[in-house]
């Protein structure tokens, strides 16, 4: 079993219809992992049916039992992301400041506060369209741990593709260079890069390979509306041969791409001309370079 992953130095480059269409193309060969966890999008195209459903609890808060609370103030004393507030004459813990550190706990004479593990988001298992299945999530608005959270939708991942002798996890990973690009690449087979032809498009595409590279991963890329800006694509592809990386595909701009997402639809379900034949000539060069 393999692991393709693919990412995005910068957002709007195309990363998760590519994704979702190389899902499509795989059919059942594969298990699909939503790793874009704080803008999970995917199940728009793959029509997941959320079949199991678990709560994802990452990192800790205080909590003040008003019972045993004495209201000395210490614990606001000593706070130093200001997370202790007064309310109603009572001490509270402001949860969006609470860092979960626990000195206040431990400074307490009474024993009055705890700290709790905090749910920060929910991971779920699917059957999709293709008639495989995706394993997705979605992280609590504000909160920390995305990268704990994206293992976790891997791993659960990776176990279904061994219960049910897949061949392929094909991941969706989060674009920049964070943690849960960190935790996206993390037992990758092959990294396929999406970029676009622009000042921004080509930046990022360095600095997101300069993670891979740390990585020791096989690299692939394909340039995304490549006929908008020719001397971009250009120095694209100039530092995809310096780079030795696999130059998988130029596609052009098509408008198919809003049509389809609009529709519900992947790019190769909507498309049947050239641009859905050069997403499946990648795919399947990608499959090449995995044998």
């Amino acid at each position: 079993m393999k692991e393709i992953v693919v990412i995005s130095g910068k957002g709007g480059t195309g990363k998760t219809s590519l994704t979702a269409s190389f899902a499509m193309l795989a059919g059942k060969d594969i298990v699909v992992a939503d790793c874009d966890v704080d803008a999970a999008d995917m199940h728009l195209l793959l029509e997941p049916d959320f079949e199991e459903t678990e709560d994802f609890y990452s990192g800790e808060e205080a909590y003040i039992v008003q019972e045993s609370c004495i209201q000395c103030g210490k614990c606001e004393e000593v706070c130093r992301f200001n997370a202790i507030d007064i309310v109603k004459g009572r001490f509270v813990v402001n949860a969006f400041n609470c860092e979960g550190c626990g000195y206040c706990a431990r400074i307490c004479p009474t024993k009055a506060i705890v700290n709790k593990e905090v749910k920060v988001g929910e991971c779920f298992t699917s059957n999709i369209k293709t008639g495989t299945y995706m394993v997705h999530a979605r992280l609590g608005v504000g909160a920390d741990n995305s990268g704990k959270l994206v293992a976790k939708v891997k791993n659960e991942a990776k176990e279904l593709a061994k219960v049910f002798n897949k061949d392929y996890v094909l991941v969706d990973g989060s674009p920049g260079v964070g943690c849960p690009v960190v935790s996206s690449l993390s037992g990758a087979s092959f990294v396929i890069l999406v970029t676009e032809p622009t000042v921004s498009g080509l930046h990022d595409l360095k600095r997101v390979y300069q993670l891979v590279k740390k990585f020791n991963i096989k690299t692939g890329c394909i340039i995304n509306k490549a006929d908008l800006n020719i001397e971009k694509t250009t120095e694209v592809e100039s530092f995809l041969k310096s780079e030795a990386i696999v130059h998988l595909a130029n596609l052009p701009y098509d408008e198919d791409f809003t049509k389809a997402m609009v529709s519900g639809k992947t790019i190769v379900e909507y498309n049947h001309g050239l641009l859905s034949e050069l997403i499946s000539n990648s795919w399947n060069k990608t499959l090449e370079i995995l044998k």
